[in-house]
């Protein structure tokens, strides 16, 4: 177990940076998939919406908002990692057990303390990632409009990059622009922390141990997966409704919602209840690998071996 906060930091950061390299391309079919409405669907499925996010932006397309996940990442990951590994040690000081209820105690406070990064890192993220489902949406309809013999001319739109973005936030509605969906977050942080915190522990306490007590890294991958996969899709509704009110610009003919209660109203109404389930089994793809090998690294200590490396400290 890592015994000292940098190195917890360090090892959360590296996680969430290989993870999100990794995963990226499936959490903006995600975004998209999540965003599209009933009478503007562009996309059928998670692999409908890569190919045609290849065919139409490029590689790179799919990476669309990574910049943002791979500055911020960082500093989310490790809060939260190390928010969890704080709250589980002093619920437990004193010799006192950790039950299940203090187990989500501690996720509980790990999940609100990560929205101080997760919220504007999401804010800034889904714009981009959605920026090419908004434009691919225009053009079809230019290409409808001109159906009937005109000819309809379609003026591609520079996409904003997360400066930009961020400078007109600040500019228009100061910090709070930024922030836009933090009730939504927390709604969706807080539960799956207080699921995935304690489900991992417990698998992760499954199998045959090392010689020093401590789980097999294999052990602690496949709980870090089952424990995400399973959060995830039990806090999918949430996240359709995060990403729908954080997201700025609409589709044609796309509804507008004023609060939490007004986004869950209008997609039951006009969608019905299997809306909140878009996305989910994208989500489920992304969030299994990022914190499997989110615990790997953790549970391998890579951060105490970077500290080693560094001068005067002890090897």
């Amino acid at each position: 177990m890592i015994d000292s906060l940098p190195a917890k930091l360090i090892s959360g950061g590296i996680a969430g940076l290989i993870g999100v390299t990794c995963v990226f391309p499936i959490d903006l079919a995600k975004t998209r998939l999540q965003n599209q409405q009933n009478g503007s669907r562009i996309y059928t499925s998670m692999s409908d919406c890569l190919i045609k996010t290849i065919r139409s932006e490029g590689f790179c397309g799919m990476y669309r908002g990574a910049a943002v996940n791979l500055t911020l990442v960082t500093p989310e990951k490790a809060i939260k990692l190390a928010a969890n590994d704080f709250f589980r040690h002093q619920l437990s000081k004193d010799e006192r057990k950790l039950t299940l209820v203090r187990e989500m105690l501690a996720g509980c406070g790990a999940g609100t303390c990560q929205v101080i990064v997760t919220t504007p890192m999401e804010m800034l993220k889904i714009q981009l990632q959605d920026a090419g489902r908004i434009e691919a949406q225009r053009k079809l309809i230019g290409q409808h409009a001109g159906g009937g013999g005109g000819k309809v001319n379609v003026v591609q739109l520079k996409s904003p990059t997360a400066l930009q973005l961020s400078r007109d936030l600040l500019k228009d509605k100061g910090i709070a622009g930024l922030y836009k969906g933090l009730g939504a977050t927390l709604l969706r942080d807080v539960p799956f922390s207080i699921i995935y915190f304690p489900l991992f522990a417990n698998l992760n306490s499954l199998g045959r141990r090392n010689a020093d007590g401590s789980a097999p890294f294999y052990i602690s991958f496949l709980a870090g997966c089952f424990a995400g996969c399973a959060a995830a899709v039990a806090v999918n509704p949430v996240d359709v409704v995060k990403t729908r009110l954080q997201s700025l610009a609409r589709g044609c003919h796309e509804d507008t919602y004023s609060g939490v209660k007004d986004c869950i109203s209008k997609i039951l109404c006009h969608e019905g209840p299997s809306a909140f389930l878009k996305g989910s089994y994208c989500r489920a793809l992304v969030i299994a690998p990022l914190f499997g090998i989110a615990q790997v690294v953790y549970f391998l200590g890579v951060g105490e071996f970077v500290l080693s490396l560094l001068p005067g400290q002890k090897r």
